[in-house]
């Protein structure tokens, strides 16, 4: 059994020492889950990642409960049955599927997870950036998923349904170090029913596109998707993508109360021209954005290949820390201009 120590790390440390352990079928056990954060110890959504996990693998489990600070995780296998879970809580959903994405190289059929929580909340991607972001990068690499969203569960309330199907994949090699012309950007802009009389995903999806005629005038902007739904507790959410082949990099927003909607659009818009610009003093403009390259770690472990992240943040030390435990080997070489390309054998 691996002995990982999670104190320096967060929830993505433990999620990927999930997935490969049901990708490589060892066995682990890890202390000091989250111990450097505020509230140590598994939240709602860790528990979930967990189990979810255990009845895809049919696992031995132990530590599964709010709280608990070490975890013992021993899998049998990788099944295809549909399996459903309830966060009870704004929990994000999509970071629960982080687990399950990876699982592609190990399926002999698809498998199908449906999870109710949080659709679009704080700390996590959005269902947008999930569906329109991450998910098409991994496709152009061949690793197979779908991602439908039955009800949107903002934050606090949660409440959100998404089903996400996983395919038997194998990947092909990233190769993502530098950057290609930015060929178009996405406006995605969703509000509960609730929000629909002061026009809330509009003004929002119409500041986004607004902020980027007037500092990026030769980038084509498509025309905003702009939906309400009318089964969600109050709240909004926008996430503006980029797509430049190769690469994509996806930057959204929450709605909060009190805070105007065209407020709300300019946080995810001035990341994304940040992302654009990549400052002078960078020799290399990076394919990717900084949440995104976190999240590639574990799928450039199983497809090899090479990946240029605008900085190496905890995350992906810790993240790199973990995949080398269970014998994948994994490479970060650091530029004068502090991006740096994280590699993997193809």
């Amino acid at each position: 059994m691996l002995e990982l120590d999670g104190a320096a790390g967060g929830g993505q440390q433990l999620r990927t020492a999930l997935s490969l352990s049901l990708v490589t079928g060892e066995a682990f056990r890890m202390t000091d889950v989250r111990a450097n954060r505020p509230n140590p110890g598994l939240k709602h959504q860790h528990r979930g990642a967990v189990r979810l996990a255990g009845e895809i693998g049919d696992a031995d489990v132990t530590g599964d409960d709010v709280g608990t600070t070490a975890v013992e995780f021993a899998p049998e296998t990788v099944a295809s049955d549909p399996v459903e879970i309830d966060l009870q809580t704004a929990g994000s959903v999509t970071l629960l599927f982080d687990v399950v994405l990876p699982l592609a190289v190990a399926l002999d059929e698809s498998l199908t997870v449906t999870a109710h929580g949080g659709t679009d909340v704080a700390w996590s991607p959005t269902a947008d950036f999930l569906r329109h972001a991450k998910l098409p990068l991994l496709a152009e690499h061949g690793l197979d998923a779908d991602l439908s969203v039955a009800r949107r569960g903002f934050y606090p309330a949660g409440g959100g349904e998404a089903t996400l199907t996983v395919h038997p994949s194998d990947p092909s090699p990233l190769d993502l170090t530098d950057r290609g012309p930015v060929d178009s950007v996405a406006v995605y802009s969703v509000a509960s029913e609730s929000l629909a009389d002061p026009e809330v995903a509009e003004r929002q999806a119409d500041t986004a596109v607004e902020a980027l005629g007037e500092s990026a005038p030769d980038l084509a902007v498509a025309e905003p998707r702009i939906g309400y739904d009318e089964t969600a507790s109050p709240g909004s959410a926008i996430a503006v993508v980029a797509d430049c082949a190769p690469g994509r990099a996806g930057f959204d927003a929450l709605g909060e109360k009190g805070v105007p909607a065209e407020q709300i659009a300019e946080r995810a818009v001035e990341p994304l021209l940040a992302w654009l610009d990549g400052g002078p003093e960078r020799a290399h403009a990076p394919p990717v954005d900084t949440h995104l390259a976190d999240q590639l770690l574990v799928p450039l472990a199983l497809a090899g290949g090479a990946v240029r992240v605008p900085r190496v943040t905890d995350h992906v030390r810790t993240n790199c820390e973990t995949i080398r435990a269970f014998g994948f080997e994994v490479s970060v070489a650091e530029a004068d201009d502090g991006t740096a390309v994280v590699s993997a054998p193809r």
